[in-house]
């Protein structure tokens, strides 16, 4: 069946019934409706090309990956909710690995130029981030991971990075800990910006000083973990309890606990940012570790919705959203050694 005879079939115009099933605003919610019952029903797909003619839309969404560190575990699970979300409404991923920031920036401005991708998805960014001002500038619609600084609205969907350190900290000082560490990721990130001003303020809350040799800052994998733990470990006076930035460096860290022939949880509590990795879950390791929880697949599928609606016609500062994090307590803290 064609896009002519399901069209006839149902008594709308072609127009019409494309403009539906892309999901514009100017559709009235039940004629969308009926529009989607139908092909459910009768097995009507349509034809993509056709269908891009029809409505001037691509029918795609853009991602762009700088550097190989940049595409790990963490973006793994975020594609897959996202393809997830998008896949419902025959939405494609369009994705390009670059090198370079000005390579990221040349990899926008073909989008806009070719007009392949409906909007983009930017992610890890920056306190004052180019690419939002440039893709403003461009037109080209777009979600944020992640928050920053910029002068005009923008769509996003962020965690509650400062709020997850804070109770993290608090924690870790209320078993008795004082000398906590940190492992981070890189201070230019809003994240780790926000997540250094968590633990710092915690700490001067508390009446306590931060010690700069207790924060590391890197690639959240397992042997930057492991090599950051190994150094606090080394320290004249080494910390009983740290934070790990994610699961995977919280294995790192955890094997340099293990290496230096202390215990987990006894000699050196541990609490890690959970991003709920379906092969790698926290109650399973010994000790099952303390997290602060946040679900990345979640927040793929959620922009995924949010980007079909900036596409329909939602104001971007409609479009913002912050997610608060858990705290799960587990076998991985305790109080602080005598």
């Amino acid at each position: 069946m064609n896009l002519k005879e399901f069209s006839a079939s149902i008594g709308l115009s072609q127009t019409t019934v494309s403009r539906a099933m892309s999901g514009y605003p100017e559709v009235k919610p039940e004629t969308r409706a009926r529009v989607l019952e139908a092909a459910e029903r009768l097995g009507y797909r349509p034809n993509i090309s056709a269908q891009r003619l029809a409505t001037g839309r691509a029918g795609a969404i853009g991602i762009v990956f700088q550097g190989g560190g940049r595409f790990g575990p963490h973006s793994s699970e975020f594609m897959g909710g996202l393809s997830t979300r998008l896949q419902r409404d025959g939405i494609d991923i369009l994705v390009s690995t670059v090198e370079t920031g000005e390579d990221e920036a040349a990899a926008y401005r073909r989008f806009a130029a070719s007009k392949r991708v409906d909007a983009v998805i930017v992610h890890t960014p920056a306190c004052t981030d180019a690419r939002i001002a440039l893709l403003q500038a461009l037109e080209l619609p777009f979600i944020v991971h992640g928050r920053s600084e910029a002068k005009n609205p923008f769509a996003f969907l962020d965690i509650d990075n400062f709020g997850a350190i804070e109770t993290a900290t608090k924690h870790l000082v209320d078993l008795g800990h004082r000398r906590i560490a940190l492992i981070n990721g890189d201070t230019v990130s809003t994240f780790a910006r926000d997540r250094d001003r968590a633990y710092h303020k915690t700490l001067a809350a508390r009446g306590f000083d931060a010690d700069p040799a207790l924060v590391g800052r890197g690639e959240f994998t397992d042997e930057t973990g492991f090599r950051l733990m190994q150094a606090f470990l080394g320290l004249p006076v080494p910390p009983t309890a740290v934070i790990a930035g994610s699961m995977m460096s919280a294995l790192g860290a955890m094997r340099a606990i293990r290496v230096a022939g202390l215990t987990v949880g006894r000699d050196v509590s541990l609490i890690a940012h959970d991003d709920v990795f379906p092969y790698l879950s926290p109650d399973n390791l010994v000790p099952a570790v303390t997290t602060t929880q946040s679900p990345i697949r979640a927040a793929g599928e959620r922009i995924g919705d949010m980007v079909l609606r900036l596409l329909q016609g939602e104001a971007p500062e409609a479009l913002q959203e912050v997610w608060p994090v858990d705290l799960r307590i587990r076998g991985s803290t305790g109080p602080a050694p005598a």
